[in-house]
């Protein structure tokens, strides 16, 4: 699997914030958040350290991506994780270039533009963290 990732100090929600306010920075936004730990307590009883996982967003290069392939939205929205590691929060960001080499090597070709620029934009947001 290929991420990017970056381990930071403080707790899940600060880390989050500053996330949030990276990702804005670079036009995405956060669509869904599933929170894994309390889930899991919830469904199974298990008590599991705090673990998000948030669907980001950007509305421009998810629109350019469905009107390439309408059926890309099965790989929106980019992933990221936070969860707590013992040096810190660790965000794990889903690589858009990497997630796109499952479909047909022509859609991987006509997206490959969009993939790239969200994957410019990630790594920015993930750089000013």
């Amino acid at each position: 699997m290929t991420e990017l990732r970056k381990t930071l100090k403080g707790s899940i929600p600060e880390v989050r914030s500053r996330l949030e306010a990276a990702l804005k920075e670079e036009g995405f936004g956060i669509l869904t958040e599933i929170d894994v730990a309390a889930t899991l307590k919830a469904r199974l009883g298990l008590e599991k350290p705090p673990y998000l996982i948030l669907g980001a967003c950007n509305p421009h290069l998810a629109a350019q991506a469905l009107e390439a392939l309408p059926e890309i939205g099965l790989l929106l929205p980019c992933n990221v994780v936070l969860r707590e590691a013992e040096e810190g929060v660790e965000v794990l960001v889903q690589d858009p270039g990497e997630m796109f080499r499952v479909l047909p090597e022509a859609a991987q070709k006509t997206l490959a533009p969009v993939a790239e620029e969200a994957r410019t934009r990630l790594s920015r947001a993930l750089a000013r963290l």
